[in-house]
This record gives C-alpha cells, structure tokens and sequence, in this order.
C-alpha cells in the first residue's frame, strides 16, 4: 500500500502530515472549550441509558481517539447521545437484572454489534442513502436541530430542570416551571451572563476564547461564593480509566443483542450522515459516506470493547467545537485527553462547574446551525425545495431525528416523481437574429419554421410522463395547421426510455404518418437509440430519422441553411459555407 492510499484510509494521518502552525492555538481552545461539555454529556448520557457514569466518559474518550484517525470529518464530534439513550436502555436493562457489571458488558457488546453492521453496510457501499439528502433537507435538519437544543437547554439556564419527551413536552414544562417559580436567581445570572458574553464576542470579537472564559469565569464564582448548593453544578468526576468489561457474556447474548443493535446503527448513521454532510458543506468540504459509515462503527466497536456503550455524531459537541475555532481533528483528541486528565488529577474541579453556564454555551452553539436566510431564498426560488426544508425542520423539531429525516426524505422522493411526471415541455421556433431554436413560451415573438413542427421534452421518457410527449405534440401539429410535414423531436435530455414510453413513441409515430407527417428524432444520446435498437425498433426508426442537432434536421428537411443572423448585431447576415454549423441544442 502506498503512502497516499494509506493516508486515504486514514484521514487523521494526511491531516497531520498538512497540518498548518496556524490552526494549533484554534484547535487547542476549542478541545479545551469543549471538554466543558463533553464531561457533564457523557456521565448524563450514561446515566440516562442505565449505566455507570463513568462509562458515558468512556464511551467519549475512546470514540473520539478513535475517530481522529480514522474519521474522515474534520469537524465531527462523536459520543453518547440522547436518541440513543433510550433504546440502549430498553434493550440492556431488562437482561442485566439489575446487576451494574452485567450492564456495562451488554452495553458493550450492543456496541461492538451496532459497530460491526456499521462496518458491513460500509464494506456494501450502502452509503449512497447520504445522497438522498439534499441541500434543503439538510438545512432544516440542522435548524430543527438548534430549536430542540435550544428549548431543551432553556430549563438548565433557568436553573431547574424537566423530564422531557417532545419539544412540545419541554417547551410546556418550562413554562409550567416558570409559573411555579423553579428558578434559581444564581443560576438565571451566571447563565445569562454567559450566554451575553458569548453572543457579543461572537458578534464582534471572534478570535477571543469567550467559551472559556465564560467556563472558567463561572467556576471561579461559583468556588468564590460558596454556590454549589444554590445552584445546579455538574458535580466530580468519577474514577477510572477505559477497559474491557464484557465478562460475562454468552452468546444467547449476541442473539438477543442483534435487532436493537441494528437498530441503533440505522439511528447513528442517518443522524451522523446528515450532520457530518451539514457541517462539511458549511466548510466547502466534502465526506464519503461509506467511509463515514465505518469510522463511526469502528469508534463505537472500540468503545464497547473498553467499557463504553454506542455512541453517535452529537448535534451539540460538534457546533461548539466549531464555535470555539476548532479546525481539525486536533479538537477530539484535546478533549478526549483532557477528560482523562481531569479524571486522573482533577475529578473535583467540575464540582463547581455550573449547569446553567453549560446551558448557555450549548445555546450559543445550536444557534450557529440556524440558518433562515437559506430557507427564504429557496422559498422564493423554488417553493417546492423551500417546502422539503420546512417539511425537515418540522418533522425533526416535532416527531424526531430520524422520523424528520425520513419525512423529508419521502417528501424529496413525490418531489421528484412530481416533477418526472410532469416535465417542463414545450415547442421551439426561430427567433430572428439568434442562433438555435427557442422556446415558443420565452419567445413569443418567434415563428414556426414553414411546414415544420419542433418539440423538446425535458425529462426521461417512461411510463407516467410518456403520454405527455403525445399530447404536446399533437396539440402543436394542430396549431401549425394542415400543411405540416414534418416533426422534429428535440430528445437531448431522454438519457432513457421504457417499455410502455417505447409504446407510446410507436403510437406517435402511427399518429403523424396517418396524417402524412414524418417524426424526426434529434439530437438523441446513443444508449437510448440502443435501448430503442433492443426493443425491436431498428426498422422502424432506422438511422434516417436521427439527427445530431435540431439545425442539421430542420437544414435536411428544408434543404436550405439558416441566414437570418450574423456574427454581430449590426451586420447583416450571411449564407453559411461548407462546414460551419450554427445549430447546436436550443437554448432554454
């Protein structure tokens, strides 16, 4: 294997080897910065699953080791998440009988197992299913993302906390712990007072480590005032470093394991597919899918082996990382060694830490994702793309991560039947002066070509749009009047036909000759007069009936060459020599 193909396969190694002076100080206060949420994230996750907290640290610390080196984002930040909570909860809990190690070990191998058919749909190339999300979906993917982090977080800033369900379920119980006065003044200050911090340094210093100061700043107050018991804190860290726990385990286990574990992974891939694609086309990057599709089961395969359980890209850590300036890889690995760091000789420093600082930098970070101006412009551009996005948005905001995904992705699917089905068509006449054949509904002041009939049809021909071509182009005929002899049809953009658009082409060419008018076929690609060859039509349409270019028809057909146009508009125009060709598609 060579250097190049090495580094290929793993992405940490090539950016380590470009890696520029100027992006170590970014990377190294964002890994800092972003440490402040990966603690608190972790242990809660964890917890939340119906593990240790210690393992939710594991399950951070070794994924994004992991990842930096095989991962293909520059930007994705991966551990425990909560979509996945829940599952990994319902699936462990119920065989642990209640035994904390049998946990941990379940946990384990349901990652190893969610690792593992990550990596076999990798090694399938079913990555593509990334290619269904298009620029619209995946902008209101990441705005319904930033509504329910931001509205989860609200409480936290406030100083309570609530057991949500739906943005809905939270939205309501904010305000209900609002009106039964569950704030904390400290909290609401230091919260506030970050969130203020943050947002104006981001507005007009940029390069300034507010996160930071915002985290240390808190703390400092927090130890200063004696607060830890007049506000929420994330509390100290428990002890321990990653290692293997999956004793105990039998294969009746690995059955059992199998169905959420496949679960999970179509959970963690179409969450991490969108995101990691989000935020590398907000860099001007792309990611392969099938390779994301294997870093991500690989880093949760290592993180089930050493302790952990099955983690995902996480929609809070990574725009904070990207807040904080992070530029590489760098950030994951500052982090995942800063947590063991705290772990081995600092595990009472987040005693101080407040929930409420941590609320106002997750904040921050959500509404960096929010982007309303995108969706405007493709509502006025085009509304159906316009539609798909808030559709996305919605379904995110309100069913679900993955069901909002799947909504949109459907939506985008009638979207493009809609628009197969009823593809733009139109007739083409001569515009004095310009080169080409235009459309008859852009140039009303064009006129049909003597005798001549030019229809384009903008779309594969198959079996729901098929009759179309039919009507289009006998309502033409119709217009053009009883002299018609001919039918030239422009078929640059059928890149296919089908059996009943085979069909149906017959039934046209039936139609014109019974009216002594000669179907001609332009422009055409080459597969499809193969596909037209297989369908047993060689001597129907036989090679006298194609043609290059729109113009080369209508010149053998009229036996004339076009002279209404010159090289400039002042000159007059002038006879064509042998040779030269001014015929080339019509424009739109």
């Amino acid at each position: 294997m060579t250097p190049v193909e090495f580094s290929g396969l793993l992405p940490g190694v090539r950016s380590a080897r470009r890696y520029r002076r100027e992006w170590l100080r970014p990377d190294l206060f964002a890994g800092l910065a972003l440490t402040a949420l990966l603690i608190p994230a972790g242990m809660g996750y964890a917890e939340a699953s119906g593990l240790p907290p210690e393992t939710g640290l594991y399950a951070t610390i070794v994924p994004l080791l992991v990842y930096a080196v095989i991962g293909p984002s520059r930007t994705l930040v991966l551990g425990p998440d909560s979509a996945l909570a829940p599952i990994i909860a319902a699936s462990i809990l119920p065989l642990s009988g209640g035994d904390p190690d049998r946990a941990v070990a379940l946990a384990g191998l349901l990652a190893i197992l969610m690792g593992a058919a990550l990596v076999l749909a990798s090694v399938a190339r079913l990555g593509f299913v990334t290619d269904l999300l298009s620029k619209p979906i995946r902008v209101g993917y990441l705005n319904g993302i930033a509504l329910v982090v931001i509205v989860g977080q609200v409480p936290k800033l406030l100083g309570f906390s609530v057991n949500r369900d739906s943005l809905i379920d939270t939205a309501r119980l904010t305000v209900q712990g609002l009106a039964d006065g569950l704030t904390d003044p400290h909290a609401i200050a230091i919260g506030a007072t970050s969130l203020v911090l943050m947002l104006t340094v981001r507005r007009y210093r940029r390069r300034f480590p507010a996160l930071l100061v915002a985290v240390g700043g808190s703390m400092v107050v927090v130890a200063f005032f004696g607060w830890t018991d007049q506000l929420p804190v994330v509390g100290p860290l428990p002890e321990g470093l990653p290692a293997p726990a999956l004793g105990g385990l039998q294969w009746s286990d690995v059955s059992s394991m199998i169905g959420p574990a496949l679960g999970i992974a179509l959970i963690t891939f179409a969450d991490t597919a969108v995101l990691s694609r989000a935020f590398a086309a907000r860099r001007g990057e792309s990611v392969d899918s099938n390779h994301e599709m294997a870093a991500v089961g690989l880093a949760s395969a290592a993180a089930g082996m050493l302790g952990g359980f099955p983690t995902c890209g996480s929609s809070t850590r990574t725009p904070a990382a990207e807040q904080a300036g992070g530029r590489t890889q760098l950030v994951g690995v500052v982090g995942a060694v800063m947590v063991m760091a705290f772990i081995l000789l600092a595990p009472g420093a987040t005693e101080y830490l407040p929930s409420a600082t941590l609320a106002a930098v997750v904040i921050v970070a959500a509404s960096s994702l929010m982007d309303i101006p995108t969706v405007i412009g493709l509502l006025k551009v085009d509304r159906i793309e316009g539609m798909l996005s808030l559709a996305a948005f919605v379904g995110v905001a309100l069913v679900g991560v993955l069901q909002g995904i799947l909504i949109a992705i459907a939506l985008s699917f009638v979207a493009f039947v809609n628009q197969a089905w009823r593809p733009y068509r139109t007739e083409l006449v001569r515009v004095e002066g310009l080169r080409g054949y235009h459309d008859a509904t852009r140039h009303p002041e064009g006129t049909r070509v003597p005798r001549l009939v030019i229809v384009r049809f903008d779309a594969p021909l198959f079996f729901a749009n098929a009759p179309l071509l039919g009507k289009l182009t006998s309502e033409a005929v119709n217009q053009a009047g009883p002299e018609t002899a001919t039918v030239i049809l422009a078929a640059e953009a059928m890149t296919s036909v089908d059996a009943t658009a085979v069909e149906k082409l017959i039934d046209l060419d039936d139609y014109l000759s019974s009216r002594d008018i000669r179907l001609l076929l332009a422009e055409m690609k080459g597969p499809v007069k193969d596909q037209l060859l297989r369908y047993g039509l060689g001597g129907r349409f036989d090679p006298s009936r194609f043609y290059p270019t729109v113009g080369a028809a209508v010149d053998d057909v009229t036996g004339t060459l076009r002279y209404d146009f010159g090289t400039n508009p002042d000159q007059p125009g002038r006879l064509l020599g042998p040779g030269e060709s001014d015929f080339d598609h019509p424009s739109p």
